[in-house]
């Protein structure tokens, strides 16, 4: 009678070991990705605090150009890039090392072409922002804060290309220890080039550029002189010309994923400056909008550690541990969300003074508070499970459920909200629940009823049917 006992008693060691041990790589994939995802947010922010001391009008135009910037180009860029997450991580996990070379230099040929119609758009910002109503001083201001920005872009692909490749493969610290390097140069060349140079809000901008292109360059030596990448990195090869359409299929639903999410949190500035007090409105909620981003990146470096951990062990045929690292991370991020919701809910009546001094806009944060607590339980929520969809090679469907999430659901309950119900700003964040609600919960099903077994010999096919021999590598 007792063998069963023990036998039990032996599994549940088993599954605690393997839980422990799950958690330690999760935590130690994840706390430096959200430094590094900390740091590199800085790197703008900082820019148009060094404007702000230039006047309002440069400090408005700036907060345009940047918010332009985000939504026509960064935002691409970055969702384009995380096909590695796929190519990459399940190239690792199944030992296809010198593959993962190959999909860097594929990355940044595809992302490189993106970037210049994209370059034009931004040439071109004043006339499209005084096309869609734009005040004019501040239009111009803007139009040429993203011109100085083109440089920059080109390089923002390159970066999140190099990252992915280096997540992909387990290496994190590098990429923090590159990022504050970068952060920290970041700001004598901002006073530099905004004080020093008669460049103005202008050199701001290039700045912005200039501390990208910093750490593309610092995170290429690595790659080509650190002995962690000897496998991954043979040099360039004239096969990543080989092959790109199976890339794009795969970047632009990873574009489509992220840029519907964060399109309609840009949209919602655009609907508060259309409510009754329309500055208190917006200033709300873009207080609201950099806490929420500020505190999001804890569960965007969870969801970056998941979806490593999951192609990585879908690659490497082992799809009961991918199913276990969901487990875990879902545990991590919850247990994240209650925490940090729980501080944003006790400091909700000093919060506001960090922004202003002014006693309504304080007030109205404050009763934002308790809203966004629940926004960044459900958001780590939405963000761990995308990660998981990334780690498949889901993205596709995973840009469905945003379209019809945020799209179907969510704008409209927020602007049925916000204007028909007359909630004001805190309807649109109620919007912006329900968007999440319908996400985390389609994710969750779709998660769920995954044949794991099934992504297994997905992932395996997916390798071996990219993989270029080694001889041929030059």
């Amino acid at each position: 009678m007792e063998t069963p006992l023990i036998n039990q008693r032996d599994e549940n060691e088993k599954w605690k070991k393997g839980a422990i041990e799950e958690v330690k790589k999760q935590v130690w994939l994840a706390g430096p990705l959200i430094c590094v995802n900390i740091l590199l947010f800085s790197l703008q922010l900082i820019s148009v605090m060094f404007v702000g001391h230039l006047g309002e009008l440069p400090l408005a135009g700036a907060s345009m150009a940047t918010s332009f910037a985000t939504v026509t180009g960064f935002s691409l860029l970055m969702g384009m890039s995380s096909a590695l997450d796929t190519f990459c991580g399940q190239s690792y996990g199944a030992k296809q090392y010198h593959m993962l070379g190959i999909h860097l230099q594929r990355a940044m040929i595809v992302l490189v072409a993106a970037s210049v119609p994209l370059a034009i758009i931004w040439a071109n910002s004043r006339s499209l922002l005084l096309a869609v109503g734009q005040d004019d001083q501040i239009a111009a201001q803007a139009g040429h804060y993203a011109q100085f920005l083109i440089p920059g872009l080109f390089a923002y692909g390159l970066l999140y290309s190099l990252q992915r490749f280096l997540q992909t493969q387990n290496i994190v610290f590098p990429m923090m220890i590159t990022a504050g390097i970068t952060a920290l140069l970041h700001l004598p060349v901002c006073w530099i080039l905004v004080f020093k140079s008669g460049l103005g809000n202008r050199g701001a901008a290039l700045a912005t550029g200039v501390s990208y292109w910093i750490n593309v360059i610092l995170l290429a030596l690595y790659v080509k002189f650190s002995s962690s990448c000897s496998k991954t990195w043979t040099g360039f090869s004239t096969e990543a010309l080989h092959d790109l359409p199976a890339f794009v299929r795969l970047s632009i639903p990873s574009a489509c994923m992220v840029c519907l999410e964060m399109w309609s949190f840009e949209m919602m500035v655009l609907l508060a400056g259309l409510l009754p007090n329309p500055t208190l409105e917006t200033s709300a909620l873009s207080i609201s909008l950099n806490t929420a981003a500020l505190v999001w990146m804890i569960p965007f470096g969870l969801s970056g550690a998941v979806s490593t951990r999951v192609s990585n062990e879908l690659g490497a045929g082992r799809p009961e541990a991918a199913r276990a690292a969901i487990s875990v991370v879902m545990f991590l991020v919850i247990s994240e969300g209650i925490l940090i919701g729980t501080i944003l809910i006790l400091i909700r009546n000093i919060w506001g003074y960090a922004y202003s001094n002014e006693e309504e806009v304080v007030s109205y944060v404050a009763v934002m508070m308790p809203i966004l607590a629940a926004v960044n339980l459900l958001d780590g929520l939405q963000s761990v499970l995308s990660g998981t969809v990334r780690g498949c090679g889901k993205q596709k469907i995973g840009a469905f459920i945003n379209l019809g999430a945020y799209y179907i659901i969510g704008i409209p309950f927020a602007v049925l909200l916000a204007f028909v119900f007359h909630v004001g700003g805190k309807g649109l964040w109620l919007g912006i629940i329900c968007a999440l609600i319908v996400q985390v919960v389609s994710l969750f099903v779709l998660t769920v009823r995954t044949d794991w077994d099934h992504e297994g010999k997905k992932a395996r096919e997916r390798v071996y049917d990219t993989v270029i021999p080694v001889e041929s590598v030059s």
